[in-house]
């Protein structure tokens, strides 16, 4: 694949064949190296050749391959013209990224992490096809939960109305038709809200250990030796069986409108077709079912602070930073060509990222921006920041999601063979507790690039401003 540098951040791959735009990496020189054989390039030049795409084919600095797009990449398509891909948004419909302060500090758990971890692994259900024996949906409440998300689940007292208003869009979006979602889909999701499931989901301890803007530090509550808690999940079973339900159904459709698909795994509908509708209002169903759940295993997690210190969560000072997405397709306005427009923007292992001042920030953020979550891997750290105007001007208002896998799973597998990653992370100062012992070596740290170097890129790119790292002390994982 021809990749040509543009400046210190960015490479281009030059419009060619098909490809109806450019395609755009965010990465510097060590980054890029990486990426020159990786297929995850032949997918964003594929994503160039999808009709009505504007400006460019995007990746961020964490990509790799992924179904269809790749995971880190963005693109937006005019509302007449464009389409929208299942592929673009992921299988883990509104796969997202939670994060809470508190009053505890390093001192406060020093010590207590084994027990205050245990305590979390016993309050939220985690592990593959987990579900919570207690709460089985009824065909109304979950049609409820599609409509009302995050709303839901604090009405129904997983939560306090506060919760809300550092969510990204309160934790509901516009255009849920349930009638939209299969059957199928529908009885996967009765028994699984408010479980965390398998893979890379965690629900993690951390530290702040730097701080590099104080003012936004303190209006999130991130001082320093501040103790937070990561919740990072999405909808589960429910938003899987929409996804595959929704490749299926528009197997067919790219032939009915005359979409010469550059990949068979990017199915796509017009944005005005019946099909396109169909599938924006299912994925609207598992995209509020994603925030439901998060909030939900918030509720939870506060649950286990109170087993672990013999206090109320309210006296521990645990409150909601912020909720972002990072598998989703919204309608949001933004320049294109000189000229404000209305595009359906695809971010698929990509998080929204809004400068100070842009009317979709919370008001309590919005002198400073948005906050941007990006987590690291479990043995290292996490980043919190801002949003900032380069990512309106180069990205759709777009940032990278996380610190993004170098092995795949199986090859995670096979360089861990006879290692004990647990242990490992002990000597590192991390206590794990998993369901699974294969989940670890899935996930040990060095299965993913140094979110430090994603983190360089997204600042010198203009995409998000450092606010503070993370370190982490303790990990759940599913």
């Amino acid at each position: 694949m021809q990749i040509e540098r543009l400046d210190d951040c960015s490479y281009r791959i030059p419009k060619h064949g098909r490809m109806r735009v450019d395609g755009i990496v965010l990465a510097d020189g060590r980054l890029v190296e990486g990426l020159r054989s990786d297929p995850c390039l032949d997918q964003v030049a594929a994503v160039a050749c999808l009709p009505g795409i504007v400006g460019a084919s995007l990746a961020m600095p964490d990509i790799h391959w992924g179904y269809g797009f790749p995971i880190g990449g963005v693109a937006a398509f005019d509302m007449d013209e464009g389409v929208v891909s299942p592929g673009g948004v992921g299988y883990d419909i509104n796969c997202g990224v939670r994060l809470l302060s508190s009053k505890l500090t390093r001192e406060d758990v020093e010590g207590r992490i084994p027990d205050l971890v245990d305590a979390l692994f016993a309050s939220v259900p985690s592990g593959v096809g987990s579900h919570r024996r207690d709460l089985t949906l009824s065909p109304q409440q979950l049609k409820t939960v599609c409509e009302k998300g995050a709303e839901w689940a604090v009405a129904a007292g997983y939560g306090v109305q506060s919760d809300l208003g550092a969510v990204e869009d309160r934790g509901v979006i516009g255009g849920a038709e349930f009638a939209a979602v299969s059957a199928r889909a529908c009885e996967r999701g009765r028994s699984q809200l408010g479980t965390l499931g398998s893979g890379n989901h965690f629900v993690e301890v951390g530290v702040v250990d730097e701080v590099y803007r104080p003012a936004a530090a303190e209006r999130m509550g991130l001082a320093p030796a501040t103790v937070v808690f990561g919740i990072h999940t999405g909808s589960r079973g429910f938003g899987y069986q929409v996804c595959s339900d929704s490749l299926e159904g528009l197997g067919r459709v790219a032939t009915k409108y005359g979409i010469a698909l550059p990949d068979a795994q990017l199915v796509c509908a017009p944005l005005r077709s019946p099909e396109g509708r169909r599938y924006l209002a299912a994925m609207a169903c598992a995209a509020n079912y994603a925030f439901a759940n998060r909030q939900m295993i918030t509720h939870f997690v506060r649950e286990g602070l109170e087993t672990a210190f013999g206090a109320p969560a309210s006296d521990l000072g645990v409150r909601v930073v912020y909720d972002v997405a990072h598998n989703i397709a919204k309608v949001e306005t933004h320049e294109v060509d000189g000229r404000s427009r209305r595009v359906c923007v695809h971010r698929k292992g990509a998080t929204r990222s809004l400068p100070a001042g842009h009317p979709l920030v919370p008001e309590q953020y919005r002198d400073i921006g948005q906050p941007v979550l990006i987590p690291g891997d479990m043995g290292r750290y996490s980043y919190v920041a801002v949003g900032s105007r380069g990512a309106l001007a180069r990205t759709f208002g777009s940032c990278a999601h996380g610190a993004g896998r170098l092995l795949s799973r199986k090859a995670a597998l096979k360089a861990t063979a006879g290692r004990k990653v647990r242990e490992e992370l002990a000597h590192r100062g991390v206590y794990v507790r998993a369901a699974g012992a294969q989940t670890l070596r899935e996930e040990f740290p060095e299965a993913y690039k140094d979110v430090a170097d994603v983190m360089r890129v997204v600042e010198k790119a203009g995409l998000a401003m450092p606010v503070v790292r993370i370190s982490p002390l303790g990990v759940l994982k599913g």
